[in-house]
């Protein structure tokens, strides 16, 4: 038998281990608390989801993500006349100019996408961009004239970015660079990687519109549920399918214009413009790419709608890593 001494001892054990146990499970329950935040961005809805060990600290993180993003914003935006892609634009042909660390990088990122879907991603595409903009407005097509003129402008491998010297050069005269198919998913890397340096969170999802950066699962689950939307009945219908996925660590985006798109002269435009055509796609296509990071995915969707299902396909096959989802 156990002396009474040893009893008291062995029971005064159990006690702190059962008040380990229960500080621990509490520490457990205040990181897995989740916390859920949304601001307009970019011209669009930026939200973050994120787990956190209490609502300050949430919350600390969200602010801080959030001012990041109006910061490239004023980096990346065509919109705003002092940003910096505009002071890039407005510089002459072949003269360097000295840039950004973010807006070097994003152009570099975009020239590789360019280059693995043989120019079906074009950021030069800035002067057809804005005349499709403007003409769409008005419902009527562009005149063939200023529509050759702007497309004359595009030439992807006509842009030089020198990472050593930190320049990007404009070797074609009138060429104007325009990131709106890439800057909202480089976003979401951006402010994903933010959470986990400078706030120590790597439990998040940032939705930044159609892109969505993916870090570590919640606590307890395999990855992050996220429904990717397959229209039926784009025009004037109500149905649609929503197939489920599980991700983490991942980025997934969304394109296509079954939503956003125009009839002009009794023909259906979508807000994606083709590079080969400067007009909007044709095709009643939408595509979800998921990849390793949303800067990808967010530049090889709008890739993928630009070369229809048949053509993205097969160019898809030689990225590896990446995953399509197609509706039409």
């Amino acid at each position: 038998m156990l002396s009474s001494k040893r009893q008291k001892r062995l029971k005064g054990q159990k006690g702190l281990l059962s008040l380990l146990s229960l500080l621990s499970f509490s520490s457990l329950l205040a990181i897995e608390t989740r916390f859920d935040f949304e601001s307009v961005q970019m011209a669009t809805k930026f939200r973050i989801s994120l787990h956190a060990e209490n609502r300050e600290t949430a919350e600390k993180a969200a602010e801080d993500a959030f001012e990041h993003v109006s910061n490239l914003t004023g980096l990346f935006s065509d919109y705003e006349p002092n940003s910096e892609l505009n002071h890039l634009n407005a510089t002459k042909p072949n003269v360097p100019f000295k840039a950004s660390p973010e807006l070097l990088d994003i152009v570099n990122r975009s020239l590789e996408i360019s280059k693995l879907t043989d120019g079906a991603f074009d950021i030069t595409c800035g002067n057809v961009t804005r005349l499709w903009r403007s003409m769409k407005n008005r419902k009527q097509l562009p005149p063939p004239d200023r529509l050759a003129a702007a497309k004359a402008a595009m030439d992807w491998q006509a842009l030089q970015v020198d990472a050593q010297a930190g320049t990007i050069t404009l070797t074609k005269p009138g060429m104007l660079l325009d990131l709106g198919g890439i800057a909202k998913g480089y976003a979401a890397d951006s402010v994903l990687k933010r959470l986990r340096e400078r706030h120590h969170i790597t439990r998040a999802l940032v939705i930044a519109g159609g892109d969505i950066a993916i870090g570590d699962p919640p606590p307890g689950k395999e990855g992050w549920e996220v429904k990717l939307r397959t229209f039926i009945e784009p025009i004037g219908g109500g149905s649609e399918k929503l197939d489920t996925v599980l991700l983490k660590n991942a980025a997934v985006s969304t394109s296509g214009d079954l939503y956003q798109a125009i009839v002009i002269e009794g023909k259906r435009y979508a807000h994606i413009i083709s590079p080969k055509s400067g007009l909007g796609v044709t095709d009643t296509v939408s595509c979800s790419v998921i990849a390793a990071d949303a800067t990808t995915s967010d530049a090889l969707a709008t890739a993928m709608v630009v070369l229809g299902k048949e053509k993205g396909s097969e160019i898809a096959k030689k990225i590896p890593g990446i995953t399509l989802r197609w509706s039409e």
